[in-house]
């Protein structure tokens, strides 16, 4: 009797000491959807390749962003793992051309989800935030003129960057996007970075809902704000027509 309870003992404990393993099993990565992505922040400074395993390198990756010294944070556009079984993750880059990526090996990251991204219509001139795939907000914009216009496609927040002077042309506060302008091969001393930000002084005079801007994106300060505090880099941000 004494042996078999034993054994039921052992049995009882070897299922303990397993479920919570497979509880821990690896989650399931993959590209942006309407209602949640993946960011990665780099740990570990690292090449980013052409492709899984890959010999050439395309990308150097920080663990500290260009601009303001924040976390080097970025959008998970795929993932796959290869012959060890080591998992791989395709990230946005923040160069040119705008659909950059590389791949980086998933060891050298920090994994987070976020359910927030950006809609950005620009024949609207309005600028939609997401929670798990709802509108929580919308806002009105100054998106890019004719001659410089604001570029289409899946981008992320490379950095959100306070201004140094709040009432400045750009406002209180700065997301630089991965995205960069297709007809100015830079300006303002920079790469031709598209950004969100706010306005103030010359910017306010060009009124919300314009085609104005040097391709970036000028919302009101309150809701620049809003962004700055709710968002993190890596969070999906798609621009259309």
């Amino acid at each position: 009797m004494r042996r078999r309870t034993a054994a039921a003992l052992a049995t009882v404990l070897l299922a303990t000491a397993v479920a919570p393993s497979a509880a821990a099993a690896e989650p399931k990565v993959r590209g942006p959807t309407r209602t949640a992505a993946w960011l990665a922040r780099i740990i570990t400074p690292t090449h980013g390749y052409t492709r899984v395993e890959g010999k050439r390198a395309i990308a150097w990756l920080n663990v500290t962003a260009r601009w303001a010294g924040g976390p080097n944070q970025l959008l998970v556009l795929g993932a796959r793992h290869d012959a060890s079984d080591r998992l791989w993750l395709r990230l946005r880059l923040p160069r040119r051309p705008n659909d950059a990526s590389a791949w980086v090996r998933a060891d050298r990251t920090v994994l987070t989800r976020t359910a927030w991204r950006i809609d950005i219509d620009v024949g609207d001139r309005l600028v939609a935030v997401r929670r798990a795939g709802r509108v929580v907000h919308r806002f009105r914009a100054v998106v890019g003129a004719p001659g410089t216009p604001t570029p289409v496609g899946l981008f992320a927040i490379a950095e959100i960057v306070r201004q140094p002077d709040p009432g400045g042309f750009l406002g209180p506060w700065a997301l630089h996007l991965t995205a960069h302008s297709d007809v100015l091969d830079e300006y303002g001393g920079g790469p031709g970075t598209v950004a969100i930000h706010g306005r103030g002084g010359e910017s306010l005079l060009d009124p919300l809902g314009g085609a104005l801007s040097h391709v970036c994106v000028r919302i009101d300060n309150r809701p620049i704000r809003y962004l700055a505090r709710h968002l993190a880099p890596g969070t999906p941000v798609t621009i259309r027509h």
